[in-house]
């Protein structure tokens, strides 16, 4: 059996920089340090966090006031904002770059009297809060058949937006069916579906010709770890998405010759090594890697958090 192992996959720049923030923070201020929604959605480093004094909560009125709070790295409202100052807290914003481009294109389009589509996920937390940037003007578009019910005057100003972690193929679907109803739509310069979500889908729909199956490694809320799953999948092999080794069923296995191996953006390359070591043990298997490009992104710190990263002396 041969592993064939997928570069680029695991952690972005983006997750990076949150769970270094998130660790800096625990470092500075000591526990418990509360976090709005899971710092990036992975079962793993929301575990290891929380067993280092993170507390991951849904509303603000679970932080006592003045303590010191972060935001996740998939952003938040104005409103939750508005909320933290009321209430006192020490906010550090782990936020992606890329979702703020997103927040910042919805102001601009807002100021400009444009209606909205976001192209997204209704329920996951970067919609929620781009959302709430302009929700008086911003549609939530989650399928071609959502585009079919819109009622909206077509000579109105209209403009698109999407999800950092969508399916590329799903959202130049959606994209396309915009156009059609809407020949006048316009879109930011430079797209939204962030360049880790493009480079692991691209990763996996040019290996899985090559495999009988593929493992992805990542949790069940995440989003651009999914849409990796759906992608091998739809290229007809058995596609599952697990957290670890311990999801893993023998049965997957029967007949196959080779294994694509992936994580989505916010799994940790521990869990991938872990898989790795237990397939090769079971089955004697060879890892060949494959890298489809290079990645060489990084993210700075929030503001507050950079002089701690400097080492001291």
């Amino acid at each position: 059996m041969k592993i064939l192992l997928a570069n680029p996959r695991g952690f972005c720049a983006g997750v990076n920089m949150a769970i270094e923030s998130l660790d800096l923070t625990l470092r500075e201020f000591g526990a418990p340090v509360y976090v709005y929604h899971e710092i990036v959605h992975n079962k793993y480093v929301v575990e290891s966090f929380k067993a280092k004094g993170a507390v991951f909560v849904e509303t603000l009125e679970e932080v006592p006031p003045g303590s010191v709070l972060l935001f996740s790295a998939h952003g938040v409202s104005p409103e939750i904002r508005r909320v933290a100052k009321e209430r006192n807290l020490n906010a550090i914003d782990a936020t992606c770059p890329l979702v703020t481009k997103v927040h910042l294109e919805a102001l601009k389009y807002a100021r400009e009297g444009y209606k909205i589509f976001l192209i997204g996920h209704e329920g996951h937390d970067e919609v929620i809060g781009t959302m709430g940037e302009a929700p008086e003007v911003m549609i939530l578009v989650e399928s071609e058949e959502d585009v079919d019910k819109l009622e909206v005057d077509p000579e109105s100003k209209l403009a698109y937006l999407t999800q950092t972690t969508l399916s590329v193929d799903d959202a130049n679907r959606i994209i396309k069916r915009l156009r059609q109803r809407f020949p006048n739509l316009v879109n930011p310069p430079k797209e939204d579906i962030c360049y880790a979500t493009q480079n692991r889908q691209e990763a996996v729909r040019l290996i899985s010709s090559r495999a009988d199956l593929c493992l992805v490694l990542g949790s069940q809320n995440s989003s651009n770890s999914q849409r990796l799953r759906e992608l091998a999948a739809e290229s007809g092999i058995d596609a599952h998405l697990i957290d670890g080794k311990q999801d893993i069923d023998k049965a997957w296995f029967e007949g196959v010759e080779n294994v694509l191996i992936t994580a989505g953006a916010s799994a940790p390359e521990t869990v991938v090594e872990e898989c790795v070591d237990w397939i090769c043990e079971a089955y004697d298997a060879e890892v060949e890697p494959v890298v489809i490009r290079q990645e060489n992104v990084h993210f700075p710190l929030p503001k507050p958090l950079r002089q701690l990263s400097k080492p001291k002396g």
